[in-house]
């Protein structure tokens, strides 16, 4: 199994120490955090795509940037880049531009995101949001697979024989579909033969097996074949202690913390306390053996190759506190028991560049 680190950029008081970040110390943390996670040798580090406060990840594009002039192996990828709302002429040229400054490591998970409030504020409807990704997404392929494109929808204004600079490094940036509660997006994704990356982070299994078998019903329906079907999937909160029970302790301060925000509320998850999500969803909380055997228990439903985890929000130390152990004590487990077939080959890239470039130095 591959696994990814994926932050929000959440940026609120500490739930153990009271400390409050300013902007700058959250940025220079999630390129610490990037820089780790390559170091104790994670696939990919993911930044998401949120339009309000407490999150200061409104530009993915620049922090994925920033953390490839730190890094040289890591797969950059974004969590999600909230394509309903985003004009795909912009998104083709500010990925395309990251696509070469990272020498190749991007790939995007697009979806609709996981805050109502950036629809207003970009001009579209909670209602319009599938149709208007679906729609999106159509032009942002040509755009960036075609040449001199002549376009006419609904969510921007017309193009004719447009050519966007510069053209990805990549011969094709991959796209992931994330996969929360709709069938829309796993429709989308079966028709492109796409992978999926469930989110899995604030229902029950059920749920998100539901998406995934649907995903791979329509893979077939659309001609391709499902047994090669790719999927990621999130989890919930992460934090591992020597036993469950020291776990638990540490981690109930921040689940009592974000169980009251207005994040959390919108979630509208079922779970009533942090015995329930850990022994009926997805958070992995625990001492290690627990948290393997909880991994292993959804790869049997989900059969996912990536697996992505979190650690925002905790203390600095406590974050590399549980990188460092769920790297030495977890993820060795994992490369052994899953097999994966994702980024196990060099970015393909396009034709007359054959190396990656060395990142800048920090």
């Amino acid at each position: 199994m591959k696994v990814a680190l994926f932050s929000l950029m959440m940026n609120l008081p500490n739930a153990v120490t009271g400390e409050s970040w300013t902007a700058q110390q959250e940025f220079r943390n999630v390129i610490r955090q990037a820089v780790l996670a390559e170091k104790l040798g994670f696939d990919a580090y993911g930044v998401g795509e949120r339009h309000g406060a407490p999150f200061l990840s409104s530009s993915p594009p620049v922090v994925l940037t920033a953390i490839a002039a730190h890094t040289s192996r890591i797969r950059l990828l974004t969590t999600v880049t909230v394509l309903s709302v985003l004009d795909p002429v912009r998104v083709a040229e500010d990925y395309a531009t990251l696509d070469h400054l990272s020498g190749g490591r991007l790939e995007m998970i697009i979806g609709k995101g996981n805050d109502p409030r950036h629809y207003p504020l970009f001009g579209i409807t909670e209602e319009e949001q599938w149709e208007s990704m679906a729609e999106r997404y159509r032009l942002l392929k040509r755009l960036w697979t075609e040449e001199n494109v002549t376009w006419v929808g609904r969510y921007r204004p017309a193009i004719e024989q447009v050519t966007t600079f510069p053209r990805p490094y990549q011969k094709s940036i991959p796209v992931w579909h994330g996969s929360a509660s709709s069938t829309l997006s796993t429709e989308l994704a079966a028709q492109f033969g796409e992978p999926i990356f469930s989110s899995n982070l604030f229902h029950p299994q059920a749920k998100y097996k539901a998406l995934i078998d649907h995903y791979r019903e329509r893979l077939a329906f659309y001609g391709h074949d499902p047994s090669q079907a790719v999927v990621g999937a999130g989890s919930g909160s992460l934090y591992l202690g020597t036993t469950g029970e020291e776990a638990i302790r540490r981690y109930r301060p921040y689940y009592n913390a974000f169980s009251v925000t207005e994040s959390s509320k919108h979630n509208q998850s079922p779970f009533i306390n942090l015995e329930d999500i850990i022994a009926n969803g997805p958070a992995l909380i625990g001492s290690p053996e627990q948290v393997i055997e909880k991994i292993l228990q959804y790869h049997e439903a989900f059969v996912h190759q990536v697996l992505s985890i979190s650690v925002d929000g905790l203390t600095e130390s406590e974050q590399e506190e549980q990188l460092h152990r769920f790297a030495e004590e977890v993820l060795p487990v994992l490369r052994r028991e899953i097999p994966s077939t994702v980024w196990n080959k060099p970015p393909a890239l396009t034709e007359g560049d054959t190396a990656i470039p060395s990142p800048v130095s920090s």
